[in-house]
């Protein structure tokens, strides 16, 4: 009875593991594949230059295809300390999560001011040498949300010493329209543009998280349950 126990549980974690381990792979493929064609993309941050999109999918993508291995040495070896050290690690990585989202809502508005100034400090990078990414990112997002700045169009104008603003911040968009008249710019601040869009989102991503809560509960339901298993097996034929 007690081995029939052992068989399913190491079936259901190791097909678990097994779709863990390949949305890994299919992350971590994604963020190469940024990494190769559009280098740094979508690096805003002067202070963290490599907290890009594609360093975050590279490095998730790989702790995910790490634990999601681990899990699968665990079931089919049916190994008591890599079936811990997986609970372990799936467990300290909830908390973080758990802990980061606290303390995410406690401290919003010192986040938003310093993300702010790290923002506008990144706008000097624009356009310069080793900064593509950077440069990309902020044509891309002042194109898609039809913003221009940080918090207000006039952040450009520290940057080139002028009234000037980048051709992504044009109404219609054509070369050097970023030296003309200030009624044909948004002027809407990205910033607050970006945070609206979250919000009209939270659904989804709400939705998100609770899917990802509950595949890492199920994770250590599934490796606890089948470690204690184990215990009981070994202490059986003892």
């Amino acid at each position: 009875m007690a081995e029939g126990c052992m068989r399913g549980l190491r079936y259901g974690m190791v097909f678990f593991n097994l779709l863990f381990w390949l949305g890994g792979c299919g992350i971590l493929g994604v963020g190469v594949w940024l990494s190769v064609t559009q280098g740094n993309f979508a690096t805003l941050s002067s202070s963290l230059p490599s907290l890009s999109a594609a360093n975050l999918l590279i490095a998730v993508g790989t702790i995910i295809m790490v634990i999601g291995c681990l899990g699968c040495v665990g079931a089919v070896k049916e190994s008591r300390p890599v079936l811990l050290s997986f609970f372990i690690l799936l467990l300290l990585i909830f908390f973080l999560e758990i802990l980061s989202i606290m303390l995410f809502f406690v401290y919003q508005d010192q986040i938003d001011h310093h993300a702010q100034r790290d923002l506008k400090r990144g706008l000097q990078l624009f356009g310069t040498e080793g900064n593509v990414g950077l440069t990309n990112a902020w044509m891309i997002i002042q194109t898609d949300f039809r913003c221009c700045g940080v918090t207000n169009h006039t952040d450009w104008f520290e940057v080139y010493n002028a009234s000037r603003v980048p051709d992504s911040c044009c109404l219609e968009y054509s070369d050097n329209c970023g030296l003309e008249n200030p009624g044909t710019w948004w002027t809407a601040p990205c910033y607050e543009r970006v945070k609206d869009w979250l919000q009209e989102n939270l659904v989804a991503l709400w939705l998100f998280a609770l899917c990802t809560a509950l595949t890492q509960i199920l994770g250590l339901v599934f490796s606890m349950t089948m470690f204690c298993q184990a215990v009981k097996v070994e202490t059986f034929y003892a």
